[in-house]
């Protein structure tokens, strides 16, 4: 191929398998890389021996997802060849959207694009959709803009058109649909008449202008004669395309990726896609990274032991370097409060006992965080949110407790600032300068200003301004009788702030709605500890001055998502209940519940020496005093037994369900009594194990209380089989006597309501 020569020390570094992926350098390749194999270091290694060979650095494309593994990977290819006195600084590293943008600014005439297009972000794109929607005539509080945006952002990531979604609509005969149809039609105008393309279409467009041009694809493809794609089971439809057409007459093309760690489906990710390119390039060389060199042994047949369950893979058997190592830990919790104390003490002692040790606490939405940001926050134990902003950090949240201020101190001109046209009320940047210009001038308060009518009286934003002092003056009349937890509520209800946040969610953003139900949960837990909401008040506003990030830092707590390509000596995965992980958004498709598995291999696999699992068998629900039984996730029942023990202090091991009652005279406190005639009554075990019906039972749970409630309280949580539907969880209860129905929780059917005495169940 070329006159020069790759260095031996450049290989020595590398293993066997990774070896045979760097030097596999002629047609197609497809690289299976579990996790912790050195994935990415393959493709860095693959271009420097590229260079080392005599391929020009131009030649040679790599792509990645983001710009700063873009940037890490280029660095790291200059590093390998520093020594070797090679230059390669004219390779291609960039991410998809990165590249098309290129492609286009070069060939943009071919699709009627200036050179100089305009690139909208997020906010453009909003703005553009709100001028859609005026030009419509359709509401913004019907069609939220940013909902909007999210489901155009979602169809051209599945390549549906305005007129497939039109017609989409027409068959299911949704008119709100067709009208977001519409707003898709106006919405591309808008932007073809400004010549702007947003962020799905640098990758259409750059599909579309390599597809309908064979000149402009002849070039490109020539021009790179090596291709390289990391992370290949993220890319969607438009990435796998491009990647084809840019594949061209050389075919040598090199995608690295991992099946099990597709979990990206909710922005066009296409599981399968390593698969599929087997399929696109018959001849491909599969080549398995299997030498696992960040996880012990247990971790990575335990994570394999839960991934296997999902279908259509390739399959691999990851070979730990690091030994067999200790069992993985569950801990199951009584509710959320004792999970993230037992967690938060269990990295007290590991951030002891080694102070270098880094650790993660890992969960499926960002909600979760705010109980154990407290707990490490009480003990002293610096740590740092990542992927996101602190609990109390968080826009919504602000806005919630800016709220709550604003009832106790109208004076408050930061708060009321905040909240004044927060959800929107019409309340513009001119009315608001007039409001600040007359408090400057009188020197009273923005809250005083708003209540002299006659300042503008006749104005447009006349009624906004005289329906939020109203609405402010009402909560305030109210706070005084209601419990923090049910204030905020009140808040979050009468401002119409909640259902505001949950139109505005969108298929990227949906934690911010449960972030404001959590703010509740938060507010019921306090009040159970003796604080008031003085004390609330105060602890965000200290939290908020959050820690800057820093390296040294020894515990993180993210979201699974975030967690994605990083790795920490100990890992926390906690709330591992049905509804949580999975998430409730996933029960529709077995496609959806085969991604939330993924997520929890991810999870599984960022351990190196310890991982710990943990679940509360009652969590609070929003809205509600009460706690409620939950259900243990799946994927708990999927590890093998051997690989899992149970840590000091659970209640229950994995694939069981030890229910609790609690008791209100014992303590202000959550504690639990382990009473197990007093949590199953009516029901006693035969000899064959299956669960009769006790007439004296239910009698004596008669007698005690009111009716019977205790003896429906203690139901709840009881873990059932059904002749049809399965294992169960009953969740609730209703009725008395002969008519008392149950309500079970299937894992495989979801919620069902049940005549008790037709049900025929069995204690599981």
């Amino acid at each position: 191929m070329s006159k020069f020569s790759p260095s031996e020390s450049l290989l020595s570094g590398l293993n066997e398998r990774q070896r045979e992926a760097v030097v596999a350098t002629d047609g197609p390749v497809l690289v299976l890389a579990g996790a912790g194999t050195g994935k990415t270091r393959v493709i860095t290694y693959r271009v420097a021996y590229l260079i080392e060979l005599g391929v020009p650095a131009g030649a040679i494309l790599a792509v990645t997802f983001t710009n700063k593994a873009a940037g890490v990977m280029k660095e790291r290819i200059q590093d390998l060849l520093r020594s070797a006195g090679r230059d390669a600084s004219d390779v291609w590293v960039s991410t998809f959207h990165s590249f098309c943008a290129r492609l286009l600014r070069r060939e943009a005439r071919h699709l009627g694009l200036p050179r100089d297009f305009a690139i909208y972000d997020d906010d453009d794109q909003t703005s553009a959709v709100k001028r859609a929607l005026a030009q419509l005539d359709l509401s913004t509080e019907d069609y939220p803009p940013r909902s909007v945006r999210a489901q155009i952002s979602h169809a051209k990531n599945h390549g549906i058109t305005p007129d497939e979604m039109e017609a989409q609509a027409a068959q299911s005969h949704d008119e709100g649909r067709k009208d977001v149809a519409k707003v898709f039609r106006a919405y591309n105008d808008i932007l073809r008449n400004a010549a702007a393309v947003d962020f799905d279409d640098l990758l259409l467009k750059g599909v579309e202008l390599l597809r309908k041009h064979a000149d402009v694809r002849a070039a490109w493809s020539d021009r790179f004669h090596y291709l390289m794609v990391d992370e290949f089971q993220d890319t969607n439809a438009a990435q796998e395309e491009l990647v084809r057409l840019l594949a061209g007459k050389h075919r040598n093309v090199c995608v690295v990726g991992d099946e099990d760690q597709s979990i990206y489906g909710w922005r066009g990710a296409r599981a399968g896609n390593l698969k599929r390119f087997t399929l696109d390039f018959p001849d491909a060389k599969l080549i398995r990274l299997e030498e696992n060199y960040r996880s012990t042994q247990t971790i990575l047949d335990a994570a394999a032991a839960v991934v296997k369950n999902n279908s259509d893979r390739l399959g691999k058997n990851l070979q730990a370097t690091l030994g067999s190592g200790d069992k993985l830990q569950f801990y199951e919790a009584t509710d959320s409060m004792a999970e993230a104390e037992f967690v938060s003490g269990e990295i007290a002692s590991a951030v002891r006992n080694d102070s270098d040790a880094r650790v993660a606490v890992l969960y499926r939405t960002g909600a979760q965080s705010r109980s154990f940001e407290e707990n490490l926050r009480r003990l002293g134990i610096r740590h740092r949110v990542v992927g996101g902003f602190s609990f109390y950090e968080r826009a919504e949240v602000r806005n919630a407790l800016a709220y709550v201020r604003l009832l106790f101190h109208p004076e408050d001109d930061v708060a009321l600032l905040r909240v004044l046209n927060v959800p929107p009320r019409g309340i513009g940047a001119a009315t608001i300068a007039m409001l600040e210009t007359r408090a400057r001038e009188t020197g009273q308060s923005l809250w005083q200003v708003i209540g002299d009518r006659d300042l503008y009286a006749g104005k447009k934003a006349a009624g906004a301004l005289n329906y939020f002092r109203q609405l402010i003056g009402d909560l305030q009349q109210e706070r005084d009788n209601l419990s923090p937890a049910q204030l905020i509520e009140r808040v979050l209800q009468q401002t119409g702030y909640l259902d505001w946040v949950e139109q505005q969610d969108n298929l990227e953003h949906t934690s911010r709605a449960e972030n404001l139900r959590e703010l509740s949960n938060a507010m019921s837990e306090a009040a159970q500890q003796g604080q008031t909401l003085e004390d609330v008040l105060d602890n965000a506003a200290l939290t908020a001055d959050s820690d800057e990030y820093d390296e040294t830092i020894p515990v993180s707590l993210m979201t699974l998502h975030s967690a994605k390509g990083l790795e920490f000596d100990a890992v926390f995965l906690a709330g591992l209940e049905e509804g949580i992980l999975p998430h409730s958004r996933s029960f529709n498709t077995n496609a959806e519940i085969e991604e939330e598995r993924r997520l929890f291999y991810v999870g599984m696999t960022r351990a190196k020496k310890s991982l710990v699992l943990s679940r509360a068998v009652y969590r609070r629900s929003y809205g509600e005093d009460r706690l409620r039984a939950s259900i243990q996730s799946r994927f708990l029942a999927e590890i093998p037994a051997n690989l899992i023990e149970v840590a000091a202090g659970s209640q229950a091991e994995p694939g069981q369900t030890r229910r609790y009652e609690y008791d209100p005279e014992f303590s202000q406190e959550y504690r639990y009594r382990r009473s197990p005639q007093a949590a199953y009554p009516g029901y006693q075990r035969s000899a064959r194990g299956s669960a009769s019906h006790s007439s004296s039972a239910r009698s004596a749970g008669e007698k005690r209380g009111s009716g019977n409630s205790n003896a429906r309280d203690a139901l709840v949580g009881m873990r059932v089989r059904h002749t049809k539907f399965g294992l169960g969880t009953i969740i609730e209860v209703e009725g008395e006597g002969e008519d008392r129905r149950l309500t079970v929780s299937f894992q495989d059917y979801g919620p069902k309501k049940l005549l008790e005495r037709y049900a025929n169940l069995q204690i599981a």
